[in-house]
């Protein structure tokens, strides 16, 4: 121990030391950027780390991870190389190196990985062990290799569409819709992937009705860029090509976006990106793959290389726009929201034809307070409706904000009544309606009874119990109005409006050192740079100079006045 703590005593004095300065500083840096998901920092550093310390496994298994995350295969692959050589076993290690044989349609080396167990894992050797197979000609083999998996527990709807997959991309369509037909309803044949899959096998067997009764059975008419390009060929009588496995290389990327699929569903994680980005690896133009990956980066909110990863997929792809979506989303999340702004506003120029690409715009704009470009696009997205339904409600919804708030009222109200003729009980629109109304004075009571719904509806939140007790004090129903205003404080105690709210309801049923404490809490709440209309520091810091009576005398309102009980 004192030997241990002599050499870290001299690392510590040391400004060049290697210890303190290289492998320590860089395998600590790299640990928590591999908590943050920071996987190009993680690269990075635990790159650094091992070439102080290049025997250690630990390094290279972390370095492993975060280069496969990031797309780099290659760099994994040659790390677990190094792993191998040492004789340490390693799933993460496997996995790049079997990769790499398959990228090079290596299927001895696959097949001999596989058979020492030391293949993708158990979840999927199965399945590569079958498309290895079909790679090297024996179909005979593969189809035996589907049929074992399918006998494993959880793994049959699985195996049954890859048999499918395996059988189209030899142009066995018959076979391969047999298996789709007796597929169980909550198969893989019922995915996108699967539709787009046996609407093109249906296709190539001469049956298009049928590929487009399929069609509108799974998606109905309100079909995305590929669908509708999907559909309309079959329309005009066109036969599809078969096009989502065109080889066992395209077969092992299906096994493991399929997988990464299956896992996003469940938990997601580094898992869903490794199988998600070795199906990449495989086979670049998997587009559904790449979306999975930006996806899961988004969501862990690794920003910066989900942009990248959206920007991945090429202008010509039908999912395109829903890539461009994504990196305008991710380039917001990142408080860029001009870049985001130029993105959407370029889609709507390429891509105008649907309602998603404004509406998306419209969200942007209302978020930037530009309400009038906002409501322009709301309306721009809504016209492109052919028919109003159920969910198209909160577009309406959206737009009578954005008129709220450029002093068009007359237009909000009917956008937002609009809105509850096709979602009756949406208590956001209750709630913002009822609570605009409040502001405005008028039609107290009929906002009182929407608040009062939206309230049934969302009793924990903090914004709706707050209108209740508003419209109450509005009212005049100041006792009324104690309890709701007391709750929604507790729900959101450092939001200086309903702080401010509560205070003006202490005052008004006579609590005014309660009043003065609530007001002071608000002021202390309140983002002076960026300071909310409904929450004005400086009528705050007049009311706990003088009550809230005088105030309203200032300001030539009315006086406080408890509501006549015995009124109707």
């Amino acid at each position: 121990m004192a030997i241990r703590a002599g050499v870290l005593a001299a690392a510590l004095v040391a400004p060049q030391g290697a210890f303190a300065n290289g492998v320590a500083g860089d395998y600590l840096a790299a640990r928590q950027a591999s908590f943050d998901s920071d996987y190009k920092a993680a690269a990075r550093y635990y790159g650094r780390a091992i070439l102080f310390d290049p025997g250690k496994p630990e390094l290279l298994e972390r370095a492993i991870l975060a280069n496969i995350a990031l797309g780099e295969i290659e760099i994994a692959a040659g790390l677990a190389d190094k792993l191998s050589q040492d004789g340490i076993a390693s799933q993460l290690a496997q996995m790049a190196q079997v990769a790499r044989d398959a990228k090079a349609e290596n299927y001895i080396a696959v097949l001999k990985a596989i058979n020492e167990n030391k293949g993708f894992g158990p979840l999927s050797d199965g399945l590569a062990k079958a498309w290895a197979q079909l790679g090297q000609g024996d179909m005979t083999a593969a189809l035996v290799a589907f049929d074992v998996v399918s006998g494993v527990q959880g793994l049959g709807p699985l195996a049954i569409y890859h048999k499918a997959l395996a059988l189209a991309s030899v142009g066995d369509f018959e076979s391969a819709e047999a298996l789709f037909a007796a597929d169980s309803p909550g198969g893989m044949g019922m995915t996108r992937r699967g539709v787009m899959a046996r609407a093109e096998i249906l296709s190539q067997l001469d049956r298009n009705k049928d590929a487009i009764d399929l069609l509108d059975t799974a998606f109905g008419r309100d079909l995305d860029p590929g669908l509708s390009t999907m559909r309309a060929a079959l329309e005009k009588g066109e036969t599809l090509t078969f096009t989502h496995v065109r080889s066992a290389r395209d077969g092992l990327a299906e096994v493991m976006y399929t997988l990464g699929s299956a896992l996003a569903a469940e938990s997601g994680g580094d898992l869903t990106l490794v199988y998600s980005r070795l199906a990449e690896y495989l086979r670049p133009e998997h587009v559904d793959a790449v979306l999975l990956i930006a996806e899961q980066l988004d969501d862990m909110g690794q920003y910066e290389l989900a942009v990248e990863a959206y920007g991945h997929v090429p202008a010509d792809a039908p999912a395109y726009h829903a890539a461009e979506l994504g990196r305008a989303e991710a380039l917001r999340a990142q408080d860029r929201p001009e870049e985001a702004a130029a993105v959407l506003e370029a889609l709507t120029q390429t891509h105008g034809d649907l309602p998603v690409v404004h509406s998306a715009y419209a969200d942007l704009m209302r978020q930037m307070e530009q309400f009038d470009k906002a409501a322009a696009a709301y309306t721009r997205a809504l016209d492109l409706f052919t028919e109003v339904t159920e969910r198209q409600w909160f577009l309406y919804y959206a737009r009578g904000i954005c008129f709220e708030r450029s002093d068009q009222w007359d237009k909000a109200e009917a956008d937002f009544r609009k809105a509850l003729e096709l979602s009756p009980e949406q208590p956001n629109v209750l709630n913002y309606l009822g609570y605009s109304l409040v502001e405005k004075k008028i039609k107290l009571d009929e906002a009182l009874d929407m608040i009062e719904r939206a309230v049934a509806a969302q009793p924990n939140s903090g914004y709706i119990v707050d209108s209740l007790g508003w419209v109450l004090y509005r009212l005049g129903r100041y006792e009324e109005a104690v309890a709701p205003m007391v709750r929604a404080a507790e729900l959101m105690p450092i939001d200086p409006i309903v702080n401010d709210h509560l205070g003006d309801v202490f005052w008004a049923v006579g609590r005014e050192m309660e009043a003065r404490f609530m007001w002071k809490r608000a002021l202390s709440f309140v983002d002076w740079e960026d300071a909310a209309e409904e929450a004005d520091p400086e009528r705050i810091k007049r009311k706990i100079e003088v009550g809230l009576d005088v105030v309203l005398a200032e300001e030539g309102a009315p006086p406080l006045q408890v509501a006549n009980e015995d009124a109707d």
